[in-house]
């Protein structure tokens, strides 16, 4: 009896395994993607910042990123800059010639409250690559992380 038990058991077991194969794939594929601010360029020529491999594969993706929160130019902004250093000031620029190399603009999906600079967070939404004029900020970015949420890391 024992034997029967183990042997339905193990066949149940090997059966469970393959229908849920798939389904943890699926689950896997839908994760963020980590992402750096190493990872973001792959050089600065004479056209200004070239986006890496990793970036030109994303796009339009789900990742990952961490960083730092700049303070917001207004408190209500439904975005944000984040950065790979704490910063005391928006690195706000005025046009995409001038965007620094460690900065991503990150669009809220809803409202969240800001944090201190110094605190490390975890940002996640999808990755819109290229260059972008906000229409009702006029912000001028390279690389947006839209549909996005933070939590601290």
């Amino acid at each position: 009896m024992t034997e029967l038990f183990s042997s339905a058991f193990n066949r149940r077991s090997v059966l469970g395994l393959l229908v849920a194969a798939p389904l943890l794939a699926s689950a896997r594929s839908a994760a963020a993607d980590d992402l750096g601010f190493g990872e973001l360029y792959a050089k600065y020529g004479v056209l200004g910042l070239e986006f890496s491999d990793k970036v030109k594969k994303l796009a339009g993706s789900q990742v990952a990123i961490r960083g730092f929160m700049a303070p917001p130019l207004k408190a209500e902004a439904a975005f944000f800059v984040l950065t790979e250093v704490p910063m005391a000031l928006c690195p706000f620029c005025s046009s995409d010639a001038d965007w620094p190399d460690n900065i991503v603009v990150v669009y809220l999906h809803r409202k969240q409250t800001f944090t201190q600079a110094n605190e490390t967070i975890e940002v996640r939404g999808t990755l819109d690559v290229g260059s972008w004029k906000d229409p009702d900020t006029g912000f001028v970015s390279l690389l947006r992380i839209r549909d996005a949420a933070y939590q601290a890391a």
